[in-house]
């Protein structure tokens, strides 16, 4: 007789009914290629953009395509999720509609990206589940989504940051006249982003805030995406990231060296940009900024990870002005997680592998769940 397989079952989720789909999907390539298959039984459950889990075997295949972009796909088998905190294994349905059990879950490690993955929607499930998972709980992750309210929590933790203004479809609809000037009072070119999404969907650059047809064009893509808004003025200064990783219960928040993002090719950083256009983008790791701005973004970045209570991962963006002030433009509580994204790249040059950053955050899940209690 076989003994049971001792080791840990982790499972990978991603894809997700997100714009970021296909990018959630080339972060779960990564990971899963970066998990040690002799130390952890590795699950890899892909969810189809009407909201369908199932196992994905192929998925370690996944690659980042324009023309023909990755996706989790029904295959008429699915996932189901035990809302209680029994330990329960999830199960599977056939195509044949029969129900077997499939694995008991150690630890979940989602990288779904935007609506309905880093909001704290998927985190309330494993949350009900009783799970461990990688990231941040529930309202952290709510919270550091909506940039109206992510705004808000950096201005009462003294962090500082650019002003803004929130908007909603109502208010511009019943009150359109009011809403313009508090937007037109920030500045001579404006930033519109819509208040729940990833990866700059989205986002519109304004020239002339004073062209009624052009502000009202930027808000209907904002609209397009999420039925609040916020509006920014345009920072004149350097685009500085920087990762942090950290527990809630046990060690502090620990920042990676800063890296910044330099837009050559393109009117400023958009998804295009970001996924489509790699040169377009310039990316510079350590930033070459002075000891004492770097210094600056590291601490703020930190207080940042602790304002918003976050467990496991975040990467904080910042701009840096020729002044030499450091203002924090937003966090990111589930960021991109590819071998090349952003924030991995960050922890290589500070001396961690993508394959030891990976097991260091199923680590932090792992000892932040038997804390809680």
């Amino acid at each position: 007789m076989n003994s049971p397989d001792p080791r840990p079952v982790v499972a990978v989720l991603f894809g997700g009914r997100s714009s970021e789909h296909s990018v959630s999907c080339v972060t779960a390539a990564g990971v899963l290629k970066a998990l040690d298959d002799e130390r952890y039984r590795v699950l890899p459950i892909g969810m189809t953009r009407d909201g369908v889990c199932r196992i994905v075997e192929d998925a370690e295949g996944f690659r980042f395509d324009p023309e023909l972009m990755p996706e989790v796909v029904d295959d008429g088998t699915e996932i189901i999720f035990p809302l209680d905190v029994r330990r329960s294994p999830l199960r599977v349905r056939g195509a044949d509609g029969m129900v077997e059990d499939l694995a008991v879950v150690d630890v979940f490690f989602p990288v779904l990206h935007g609506p309905f993955g880093e909001d704290g929607t998927v985190q309330g499930v494993f949350e009900l589940m009783d799970v461990p998972y990688v990231g941040s709980g529930v309202l952290s992750s709510a919270i550091g989504m909506d940039k109206r309210f992510m705004k808000a929590v950096l201005r009462d933790a003294g962090v500082p940051t650019s002003p803004w203004e929130p908007v909603t479809v109502r208010q511009l609809r019943t009150d359109r006249a009011s809403v313009v000037e508090r937007i037109r009072t920030l500045g001579s070119t404006l930033f519109v982003k819509p208040a729940n999404a990833g990866s700059s969907m989205g986002v519109t650059k304004v020239s002339d805030p004073s062209d009624d047809a052009a502000l009202d064009a930027a808000l209907a893509e904002a609209f397009a995406h999420d039925s609040a808004a916020i509006v920014e003025p345009m920072i004149v200064g350097r685009e500085i990231e920087c990762g942090v990783i950290g527990t809630r219960f046990h060690e502090g928040p620990r920042a990676s060296v800063p890296g910044e993002i330099e837009v050559t090719g393109a009117d400023f950083y958009d998804f295009d940009t970001k996924y489509m256009n790699a040169d377009a983008v310039r990316i510079s790791c350590p930033a070459d900024i002075d000891a004492a701005a770097s210094a600056r973004v590291q601490d703020l970045a930190c207080r940042t990870f602790d304002a918003f209570d976050c467990s496991g991962l975040a990467r904080v963006d910042t701009f840096v002005t020729e002044s030499g002030e450091v203002l924090v433009n937003e966090i990111n509580t589930l960021p991109g997680f590819t071998p090349t994204s952003m924030f991995p790249v960050l922890w290589e040059h500070s001396g961690m592998r993508y394959e030891e950053l990976v097991e260091a955050l199923v680590d932090i899940a792992l000892r932040d769940h038997r804390a809680a209690g």
